[in-house]
């Protein structure tokens, strides 16, 4: 059994959600960096295939910031989000004998994370208790000011406008709130999104379209707008 063989990866509850950061320069195209990460996990995954614990475990290290980073911005629960992280991994491990590289290993490993997640935000709509906190508006990357660096009144509106978001964010669909997640924080291209999601180019751009209008919508006294 997996859990015999292979320890329960206590790292993943101890790596804060910050420690993963997206690149500096995003792009659409996949960046000779990104190939050959891509390549190397691949390698690794070969590997886990034929049973290798110590590449298995390399590659949780490669993956865990980015998939913990994603499920809690779906989730807005540290707790959840390691669990549903671990759960991941629990299955790239059980799959293995099975897999392919067919795909991107991180088009494989985001559509195992969709799964999950989509599973725990339909077992929280069943249960009434959904309370979903994701602080984002679009799907470009930012620069956030340290909080230090501004004054009481801006820090304030700032946290107001977080609020509002949170509460914009937790209304969308599970899908256009996934797509914004990961398009936005990990910079995932577009073409890998389709392959994630199940839906063509133009759906998936629709998709973010209608997510971008509607958190407008919720936003408008703030934007000025209204």
């Amino acid at each position: 059994m997996f859990a015999a063989s292979v320890p329960l990866f206590p790292s993943l509850c101890l790596m804060p959600e910050s420690s993963w950061s997206p690149p500096d320069n995003p792009s659409d195209s996949l960046p000779v960096a990104v190939e050959s990460a891509d390549q190397e996990s691949v390698a690794l995954m070969m590997k886990v295939r034929d049973g290798d614990i110590k590449a298995f475990e390399k590659l949780v290290g490669l993956h865990q910031g980015a998939i913990i980073g994603t499920v809690t911005r779906m989730l807005n629960n540290a707790e959840d989000a390691n669990d549903v992280a671990q759960q991941v991994f629990v299955r790239v491990w059980k799959s293995a004998p099975r897999y392919e590289p067919t795909a991107k290993f991180t088009t494989w490993l985001y559509t195992i994370m969709r799964n999950l997640v989509f599973n725990e935000l339909r077992r929280r709509v069943r249960k009434k208790e959904v309370s979903l906190d994701e602080p984002i508006f679009d799907d470009q990357p930012r620069e956030i000011a340290h909080p230090l660096a501004d004054g009481a009144d801006v820090i304030a509106q700032r946290e107001e406008l977080e609020k509002a978001l949170d509460e914009a964010i937790a209304k969308l669909p599970e899908k256009q709130r996934i797509a914004v997640v990961m398009r936005r924080f990990q910079e995932t291209p577009y073409e890998d999104l389709c392959t994630v999601l199940g839906m063509s180019l133009p759906a998936v751009k629709s998709l973010l379209f209608r997510a971008r209008t509607e958190l407008r919508k919720h936003l408008a006294a703030y934007l000025g707008e209204e």
